[in-house]
């Protein structure tokens, strides 16, 4: 939890747990400490809730396709690879969707066919998730790094791709 959020809890508490009346100090009524009680646990809940990261963290091999972010990449590359491009573009942020906009039609299907020729299905993508990838999560902002290593005949050759992202409210969308 950030320490905005400690801040926000600790104030809820401590501004409802004491009335001070020109009489002296007296402790709250019952329903009072309920009150304030429920107001603490709201500001707990909001600043931990599942869309909110305070601290940065690393997630790695399976456990990046439980993250929204580690579905996005794997739907992605499926719809890219399928040839469906406009909803693979319905992934990305509305400012990556006007760039694509902005490219002439006949640039933009050359593109096209490029991306899915090089693409994987969406079941290669999620077991290169799996063996190869790392997710960093620092807040809003999502970064997933998939290096691979292939080793044959004539030597090992290592590629590595980064991907990354942003939380628009609880959907992850492809990012610069």
């Amino acid at each position: 939890m950030g320490l905005d959020c400690l801040s926000i809890v600790v104030h809820c508490w401590s501004e409802a747990v004491i009335d001070l009346d020109p009489e002296g100090m007296k402790l709250m009524n019952q329903r009072m400490a309920r009150a304030a009680l429920l107001s603490a646990l709201v500001s707990f809940a909001l600043c931990t809730g599942p869309g909110v990261a305070s601290a940065k963290s690393e997630i790695k091999g399976a456990a990046i396709l439980d993250h929204a972010c580690g579905e996005t990449t794997a739907k992605q590359m499926g719809l890219v690879q399928a040839g469906k491009m406009e909803e693979a573009d319905g992934l990305a942020t509305s400012e990556m969707q006007n760039q694509w906009k902005t490219i002439p039609a006949d640039d933009r299907s050359m593109m096209s066919g490029m991306m899915k020729a090089l693409s994987q299905t969406e079941d290669q993508c999620s077991n290169d998730i799996k063996a190869n990838a790392v997710l960093e999560v620092d807040g809003p902002s999502v970064s997933l790094t998939v290096k691979k290593t292939t080793k044959d005949a004539n030597g090992t050759s290592t590629s590595m791709t980064t991907q990354n992202f942003r939380f628009s409210g609880s959907e992850c969308l492809i990012s610069r």
